[in-house]
């Protein structure tokens, strides 16, 4: 049975935390994609049952990559997702998460909960968020012209 997973300085790709949709994704559909750089991590993940992907490079010279499909949803047990600054830590929610999608983001560290699933005789383990803390890289104005309270 697998456990959490624990990644700290996690590198994110896909970004979809506003739910948008595309051609992968339904509307309200929230998720992203966990970069995991080490082969050996990835194939010890995929034999526990998580889905890891490869995916091929789209340039010559470059090495294949491998990534988990992480669900970011806001039911029953909704994930604890903290935007770190100089400044400040801000608790993200429903409604405010979507800001990640096009934020610059400096560092990640996140926790993953496996979700065993059986069905017709299959059987895997979705990725879901537990707990995420994004640290934004700032632009060199922000300390300058931060907000006070009015």
């Amino acid at each position: 049975m697998a456990n959490t997973l624990i990644m700290e300085n996690a590198k994110i790709r896909f970004r979809n935390f506003s739910g948008r949709p595309d051609e992968f994704t339904r509307e309200g559909d929230r998720s992203f994609a966990l970069v995991i750089d080490d082969e050996d991590l990835a194939n010890k993940l995929k034999e526990d049952g998580w889905n890891v992907r490869m995916r091929m490079p789209k340039n010559d010279g470059e090495d294949p990559w491998y990534y988990l499909k992480v669900k970011v949803n806001f039911g029953g047990f909704p994930p604890k997702i903290i935007e770190v600054t100089s400044r400040n830590r801000v608790s993200l929610n429903e409604e405010t998460v979507g800001i990640l999608d096009s934020a610059e983001l400096k560092s990640v560290d996140v926790e993953i909960s496996p979700y065993h699933w059986e069905i017709g005789g299959r059987s895997g383990i979705t990725a879901y968020l537990k707990t995420m803390y994004a640290t934004i890289e700032e632009d060199p104005f922000a300390a300058k012209y931060e907000l006070t309270d009015f």
